[in-house]
C-alpha cells in the first residue's frame, strides 16, 4: 500500500534515448517545472451535512495502477479535493498486479473506510470484494470498472466521445481504405469501450488492419516499444496506428521513430497530460491526435461523487466526464506546453460544476 506517490516525469520525444530513459519507470520525479500548478480549492458557502458535519471522514482509494503521467495526475487532484474536503485518504495502489488489488480492497473494506473509490479493474478479480462492501454499509464508487452490482456508482471518462474525437481525425488523416495498426489490451473498460468504436470506424472506412498488439504493466510505454517495432517490421506500409491509451501511444510513438516512419506512419491516441502535450508537440513527433479529459479534474470529481454520495446527495448511480479533441496543429498553434496551458485554451476541461454543492470546496486546477 502507498499513501502517496510521486508525479512521472514530464517525458519529451524530441529524442528516442531520452523518452526510454524515463519510460524505465511509469513513477518518477516530476515536481520540477511542470507546468501544472498545485490545484487550490475555492471556498464553500454552505454548512457540511453528515457525515462531514461531525469531523474527518475516513475514505480509502483503491487503484489498479497509480503509474503514468495521467494517473499521477488524476490521484493528485483526487488527493487535493478529498483534502479541500477534510477526508482522510488511504490510498492503495496494486501496481498493475489485479491480485493485490484485490487483498488492496479486502484491506481497505477492514479498515473502518466509509467510502471506497475503485480506479480501474478487472471485474472478475474484485467483484466479491465490492459485493463484500456494500454489504458491509460502505459506499462504492468505481472509476472504469465494470460491475454489476446495482448499488454502486459508476463514473468513467466519455470514452466512446474519446474514441470517436480521435478517430475522426485518424479518418481525416489515413482516409478511407488504408492499412492501419492497432495498439491495445482487453479487459479494461475504458479500453474495451474505445474497442467497440475502433471496430465501427475500421468498418465504416474499409480499413485493413494490419496488426494488434499492446500489454498493460507497470512500465506500459516501454514494453510496448518491442511488440509495436515487430509488427511495424511486418507491417511498414501501414499509414496511421491508434492507441487509445497515453501509455500505449507514448510506446507505439517510440517504436515508429525506431523504425524510421515518422514521416509515413502516424499515430492517433486518448488522454492527455503534461508528458502527453510534450510528446505531440516534439519535433517531427507523428502522434498528431488524441482526446481526453484533464486527469487532475477528473480524480478531483471522482472524490467530489464520493462525497455527494456519502451525504445521500447524489441522487444517481451513473456520473460521466465529458472529452475534447486535441490536435498536434492546435496545440502547436497555441504554443500549449502544458496542462495549465491547455486550460486555459480549452475551458471544456473544466469539470468544475460536476458533482458539486455549495458545502463542497471545490478543487481549481
Amino acid at each position: 500500500m502507498s499513501r502517496t506517490r510521486v508525479p512521472l516525469a514530464a517525458l519529451s520525444l524530441a529524442s528516442v534515448s531520452a523518452l526510454l530513459l524515463a519510460g524505465c519507470s511509469q513513477s518518477t520525479d516530476a515536481s520540477k517545472n511542470t507546468g501544472d500548478t498545485a490545484a487550490s480549492a475555492s471556498a464553500a458557502t454552505g454548512k457540511n451535512p453528515a457525515p462531514f458535519s461531525k469531523g474527518t471522514v475516513k475514505v480509502a482509494l483503491v487503484r489498479q495502477s497509480g503509474a503514468g503521467d495521467y494517473f499521477e495526475q488524476w490521484g493528485n487532484g483526487a488527493k487535493a479535493q478529498a483534502k479541500a474536503l477534510g477526508i482522510d485518504l488511504t490510498v492503495y495502489d496494486a501496481q498493475a498486479d489485479n491480485a493485490k488489488e484485490a487483498t488492496d480492497l479486502s484491506s481497505a473494506i477492514n479498515s473502518g473506510a466509509k467510502a471506497i473509490i475503485i480506479d480501474h479493474g478487472f471485474p472478475a478479480t474484485i467483484k466479491s470484494e465490492i459485493d463484500q462492501a456494500v454489504k458491509k454499509g460502505i459506499k462504492v464508487v468505481v472509476y472504469d470498472v465494470d460491475t454489476t452490482n446495482a448499488s454502486v456508482v459508476r463514473t468513467s471518462q466519455d470514452d466512446a466521445s474519446i474514441a470517436r474525437a480521435a478517430l475522426d481525425v485518424m479518418a481525416k488523416t489515413v482516409g478511407k481504405n488504408a492499412k492501419v495498426g492497432y495498439v491495445n489490451v482487453a479487459g479494461y473498460a475504458a479500453l474495451d469501450a474505445r474497442d467497440k468504436v475502433w471496430k465501427q470506424t475500421v468498418a465504416a472506412n474499409g480499413w485493413k488492419q494490419q496488426f494488434k498488439v499492446g500489454k498493460v504493466t507497470d512500465s506500459t510505454a516501454t514494453d510496448n516499444v518491442p511488440l509495436v517495432s515487430a509488427a511495424l517490421t511486418q507491417h511498414s506500409d501501414v499509414t496511421g496506428v491508434f492507441a487509445p491509451y497515453d501509455e500505449l501511444a507514448k510506446g507505439t510513438v517510440l517504436a515508429v521513430q525506431n523504425k524510421k516512419l515518422q514521416s509515413k506512419v502516424k499515430v492517433f491516441g486518448a488522454d492527455v497530460s503534461n508528458a502527453d502535450i510534450q510528446a505531440i508537440t516534439a519535433a517531427d513527433s507523428p502522434w498528431i491526435g488524441t482526446a481526453g479529459t484533464d486527469p487532475s479534474a477528473v480524480g478531483a470529481a471522482v472524490v467530489r461523487t464520493t462525497a455527494l454520495e456519502l451525504a445521500g446527495q447524489l441522487n444517481k448511480t451513473s456520473v460521466q466526464f465529458p472529452a475534447v479533441a486535441i490536435t498536434q496543429d492546435f496545440l502547436r498553434s497555441k504554443k500549449i506546453e502544458n496542462m495549465d496551458q491547455l486550460r486555459a485554451a480549452l475551458p471544456a476541461l473544466n469539470l468544475s460544476r460536476v458533482s458539486t454543492a455549495d458545502w463542497i470546496p471545490n478543487v481549481a486546477h
